[in-house]
């Protein structure tokens, strides 16, 4: 008797530091789905690699995971700034002509650039710290010195990744838009924000946008059963949908 692979959830973390969010996904996703984090330069597990900070340096480092021949359908789950690079590995593979994933899951990250966010590319240290610190991104009471040293240029990296994800993104794709269907991912407490996440992801896909809720506020990955349970759930439907038979006539 055969053995049936697992649906492989290719999971995309919002920085390559947060890749240990999904630790213990597996656990939670439920029977026939395998959670494959995506391990990004700067990750505990490649921490000496260069970080990758353009659109280009993206996809020479995680495309080809995906270009390889896998048994079976597969998914990709973005969370916060990840949500920005499984669209574009999924904007990728459509202009390349290669089978994409059964579907794209996003949470936490809106696709479009952050307002009031400067240009970091060209922002100083203290024009990106000012603009941090109003955003509540800077510790209250922390040593502005030690910060600027130690996370100033993650953050950085972080949002220079993002901002060309975004302008990249906002191109015209020769292929023509993505017909891969979108799930949105959101929290019960904040529905008018759910709502205009999902209409504004139909911009990028053709496909089905389809916006599911998890209990409680804003999540993170990190600890959330509900989360990966609901993309569990996806996954075996989108099992299900490939092995059915097409419809005679």
């Amino acid at each position: 008797m055969s053995v049936e692979q697992p649906v492989r959830l290719h999971c995309f973390a919002h920085s390559a530091e947060g890749v240990f969010v999904f630790d213990d996904w597996a656990a939670s996703v439920g029977p026939g789905v395998e959670p494959v984090p995506v391990l990004l330069p700067g990750c505990p597990q490649r921490r000496t690699a260069p970080r990758v900070t353009t659109h280009a340096g993206l996809l020479a480092d995680v495309l080809p995971l995906f270009t390889a021949r896998h048994p079976g359908p597969y998914a990709l789950y973005g969370h916060g700034l990840g949500a920005m690079a499984a669209l574009t590995v999924a904007r990728a593979l459509h202009e390349a002509g290669l089978p994409g994933p059964a579907f794209l899951a996003v949470g936490a990250w809106p696709p479009l650039h952050p307002a009031g966010l400067p240009d970091v590319r060209r922002a100083t240290d203290a024009e990106l710290l000012q603009v941090l610190s109003g955003r509540g991104a800077v510790p209250l009471g922390s040593d502005e010195g030690i910060w600027l040293r130690a996370v100033l240029p993650v953050l950085r990296a972080d949002l220079e990744l993002a901002q060309d994800l975004h302008e990249a993104a906002g191109r015209p794709s020769p292929a023509g838009p993505l017909t891969t269907p979108v799930l949105i991912a959101a929290a019960q407490d904040t529905p008018p924000a759910a709502h205009a996440t999902a209409d504004s992801w139909r911009q990028w896909t053709e496909g089905p946008v389809r916006l599911r809720t998890v209990p409680g506020r804003p999540f993170a990955a990190h600890g959330s059963r509900e989360l990966p349970r609901l993309l569990g759930r996806a996954c075996r439907v989108a099992r299900r949908l490939v092995q059915e038979p097409a419809p005679v006539g």
